[in-house]
């Protein structure tokens, strides 16, 4: 009873943490550069989120998360500015349409698993870029579309309405969907579904000897990864201003797989701070030219060769050896 109290005094404080830090950062970052750049984190670390519940929970290696990331930003993006649809309805849209394609996905690829599953899932991302590109009539291809609207204004009782034309405020709401996200997941995997997956990416064959439905898991596990994926792309449009199909090429993809790893599969905050850390670097790194380029290929590889736990099981080091020894 003890132990279980800890873990959620531990939890709650590591969320009030998470809070205080999302709030504090735009007001340490006031240029619009770096605030710029954290709506990038916020957005990546829910792509990564969203990979790292079906790759490191239910074991399906994907590689077509960007194919949903552009499903959910066009989806949005069109009922808005084709349809007229109100932004919040058109959002909701645009993540159950990203859901139901990684249904959709799973459906066609649950015999398949390994290396084939991510075949597989790549030609769906690239199948996806390909439609982006070519449908003229619907996407506008290559000439991309403009003058995509901010979610609109949220006015509160009492209070001055929220511009999310600032940054800042957009921001906040994107980094808040990522908590959100990182919550429901939380969730699921400490709940009898987390359980679930993690027998079948153990062992699929033992599951099935144990009653396990694993083709209808492992389409839970996609349509939920596809669907935050989804909500990712649902801000995209609006945060630019401009959509065009090279933002969901297949290379986001492997970025975003390479977050997941360097973070830590299968452990949630590491693919939070995988995502922070490869979106950040690049940045900092911008000063010294195409050199950044060999730095930042560097690090991923020592990361992957010396930590395979990635930074998550830096931290786990560094907070044990940090520990008084009469710890328990």
């Amino acid at each position: 009873m003890t132990t279980l109290a800890s873990a959620l005094r531990s939890r709650s404080a590591t969320y009030l943490l998470a809070l205080i830090v999302i709030a504090v950062l735009p007001l340490i970052f006031t240029d619009s550069y770096w605030r710029t750049n954290l709506i990038v984190c916020a957005l990546n670390v829910m792509l990564a989120l969203g990979l790292d519940f079906v790759l490191g929970y239910a074991g399906q290696l994907n590689l077509g998360q960007s194919a949903f990331y552009g499903i959910g930003a066009y989806a949005a993006t069109l009922l808005v500015t084709r349809l007229g649809v109100p932004f919040w309805a058109a959002y909701a849209g645009a993540v159950l349409l990203a859901g139901l394609a990684g249904v959709v996905l799973s459906l066609f690829a649950m015999r398949l698993r390994g290396h084939y599953l991510a075949i597989a899932s790549l030609g769906f991302a690239v199948i996806t870029y390909q439609i982006l590109l070519n449908w003229i009539s619907l996407t506008q291809g290559p000439l991309g579309i403009y003058a995509v609207p901010p979610p609109p204004a949220l006015a509160l009782p009492g209070l001055p309405a929220i511009d999310f034309h600032n940054l800042a405020a957009l921001f906040y709401l994107v980094a808040g969907f990522a908590l959100l996200s990182y919550l429901l997941l939380d969730q699921l995997i400490r709940s009898p579904i987390g359980e679930t997956l993690a027998a079948i990416r153990e062992d699929e064959v033992s599951a099935t000897a144990l009653g396990i439905n694993c083709a209808a898991w492992k389409v839970f596990a996609f349509g939920a990864g596809s669907a935050i994926a989804g909500a990712a792309g649902g801000f995209y449009g609006g945060f630019v201003g401009t959509l065009t199909p090279d933002a969901f090429f297949i290379t986001e993809s492997f970025t975003i797989l390479a977050m997941v790893v360097v973070g830590g599969i299968g452990t949630l905050t590491g693919p939070v701070l995988g995502a922070i850390l490869l979106t950040i670097l690049p940045e900092l790194l911008r000063g010294i030219g195409d050199l950044r380029l060999v730095v930042y290929g560097a690090a991923l590889t020592l990361v992957v060769l010396f930590m395979p736990g990635g930074l998550a099981q830096a931290a786990r080091l560094a907070r044990d050896r940090l520990r008084p020894a009469n710890t328990p």
